[in-house]
């Protein structure tokens, strides 16, 4: 498929010559004035690889289009060479701050022209391909980072002596609590902004810090000690520092950087401030590490651990319920009540004994 010009000029005899020099390589559109280049590129399926364009012109002049190009994300970075019978620096100067990437002055040299268009598009296709690449390695480096921490985490579940489920509950818990949020005008553009997909994705992080607590506090059967308790509040502080860690080689996805982090450090915070570790209270909770107190502490209550026995579904709706407004954002719980069934259904399917 050949790439495609677009020649912008209200002179008709200027558009058939560049036509003529250029169209043994490429497919050469043509527009009249600026108001028609804008319209072809809003329309186009294939936007051209580079455009040609005058710049004294009726309706909308040259500098109106490469503005409005350089405003639209499709067409900013279309290699843009005006042509002109306008002589001067300034002009120069003008359209080269505008985004232009050439200037030529007519008349012009067949050969000449041609070999600018190429050598224009060559580049741009280069570095579009440079960009592809780099981000293609972005990713592959960001997607190494991310499946590092979820082993890393489901390491941690089984070294709780928990069957690894545990993590995949929880993201599908959460995954129903944040759709039944975005059943609510409060939250729907709140949870759209903060990228709710990235909150799922975090969830694997709320314990990870646990990697640094000793065994004998981690695994202790019984109740623990006020100091031990004091131990094991740390893995909220472990957990962001192994966070923080990671994020400084991750430059994409920071939104679920920002989750695992709040969420990893914030989870056990209570909405009257009397949880730990920074005492926040209310709303300045981030709002992933409020929701998945709620999922946490759901499926803590309803497993096995190797500190207690199950609670029913019925005595485990009724602790949350008692703790909304106190321990638990009050929305969130009146969201989670809405899909308790959903909850108890997920619990089963992926419980403990399978």
């Amino acid at each position: 498929m050949r790439d495609i010009l677009l020649v912008v000029d209200d002179v008709s005899i200027n558009r058939i010559l560049l036509k003529k020099i250029l169209s043994d390589t490429y497919d050469v559109a043509e527009a009249s004035d600026g108001v028609e280049a804008v319209e072809f590129m809003k329309n186009a399926e294939t936007q051209p690889s580079a455009i040609l364009l005058d710049i004294i012109m009726p309706n909308m002049d040259g500098h109106g289009v490469i503005r409005w190009m350089k405003s639209n994300p499709v067409t900013q970075n279309i290699p843009v060479l005006f042509i002109t019978m306008e002589g001067g620096d300034e002009n120069e100067t003008i359209a080269l701050h505008e985004g232009a990437i050439d200037y030529i002055r007519r008349p012009f040299n067949a050969s000449t022209i041609r070999a600018r268009v190429d050598n224009h598009v060559q580049l741009n296709k280069y570095r579009n391909n440079l960009e592809e690449m780099v981000e293609e390695k972005t990713e592959e480096i960001n997607r190494m980072h991310t499946k590092m921490l979820d082993t890393f985490a489901t390491i941690i579940e089984y070294r709780s002596l928990e069957s690894g489920l545990h993590i995949q509950r929880t993201m599908e818990l959460t995954k129903i609590l944040v759709s039944a949020l975005l059943g609510k005008p409060k939250y729907r553009d709140l949870l759209a902004a903060l990228k709710y997909e990235s909150i799922i994705k975090a969830v694997p992080m709320h314990d990870i810090g646990k990697v640094g607590i000793p065994d004998n506090i981690l695994l202790k059967p019984g109740k623990l000690t006020p100091e031990e308790f004091e131990v094991i509040k740390s893995h909220t502080l472990i957990g962001r520092d192994i966070i923080d860690r990671v994020a400084k080689d991750m430059k994409d996805d920071q939104m679920y950087l920002l989750h695992s982090r709040d969420i990893a450090l914030y989870h056990h915070e209570r909405w009257d401030g009397a949880g730990y570790c920074s005492g926040l209270k209310g709303e300045d909770i981030p709002l992933s590490a409020r929701i998945v107190s709620v999922v946490d502490v759901y499926d803590a209550l309803v497993s096995k651990r190797c500190y207690k026995d199950k609670f029913s579904y019925a005595e485990t709706i009724r602790i949350i319920n008692d703790g909304k407004g106190t321990q638990f954002d009050p929305d969130i719980v009146d969201a989670f009540l809405e899909v308790s069934e959903e909850f108890m259904r997920i619990s089963d399917e992926l419980n403990d004994d399978q």
